[in-house]
Formats: C-alpha cells, structure tokens, sequence
C-alpha cells in the first residue's frame, strides 16, 4: 500500500519561509513526477510545482522566483521551499506522485496518482 505523508505546514508572517516535506512510502516500484498543488477555500485545487524523476521543474507563474521544489529519488522525498510568503499563498498544500505500486504478490501495477492529506499553510500577520 503506498502513502504520500506530508509535514511543515504552519503559520508564517507575511514575507516569511516555511518548507513542505513530503514522503512516499510502501509497496513502491517507481516514482515518476512529483509534486505540490494548493488548494484555498471555495477553490479548485491548482498546480504549485512539478518535478520530474530527471529533475526537470515547472512552476506555477504567481509562485516562480519564490518557491523552489526539489526531490531526492533515494529517498522517495520532494521538498518545497517557500520563501517571499504572501497571504494569497495561504491554503491547504498537498503532495502528488504518480507511482508504480508494486502488490504483495510481486506483480507490478500500472502507474496511477497518489495525493497525501494535505499540510495547512496560513501566511497572516
């Protein structure tokens, strides 16, 4: 059973940093892109930042310049770094991982989206 778990989250001042982890766990194969989307109140979920297993980024425009995403294929982890916080960047962050699961019987699925459970980050003063 593979898992995405999320930490860093919190409460910042405007102008601030914060750093969002992100952890694949479990019955993994291969790891493909990763990445962090967003998600305010009364809003669709929206891409933040992608990485792919060669390390090629993409961000979104109100976040370029400022966030910077990176991973660690070793040990299955993406990281985002937050600095330049804004009070629109407030929402909740969730981790996204497109993961070939390996089952129990050795077999290996097709690849599939994971999501994690999401990490608050509030930017207020």
């Amino acid at each position: 059973q593979v898992q995405l778990v999320e930490s860093g989250g919190g409460l910042v001042q405007p102008g601030g940093s914060l750093r969002l982890s992100c952890t694949a766990s479990g019955n993994i194969f291969r790891i493909y892109a990763m990445g962090w989307y967003h998600q305010a109140p009364a809003r669709e979920r929206e891409l933040v930042a992608t990485i792919t297993s060669d390390g090629i980024t993409n961000y979104a425009d109100s976040v370029k310049g400022r966030f910077t995403i990176s991973r660690d294929n070793a040990k299955n982890t993406v990281d985002l770094q937050m600095n330049s916080l804004k009070p629109e960047d407030t929402a909740a962050y969730y981790c996204n991982a497109v993961i070939r699961p390996r089952y129990e019987s050795g077999a290996i699925g097709p690849g599939r989206e994971y999501w994690g459970q999401g990490t608050q980050v509030t930017v207020s003063s």
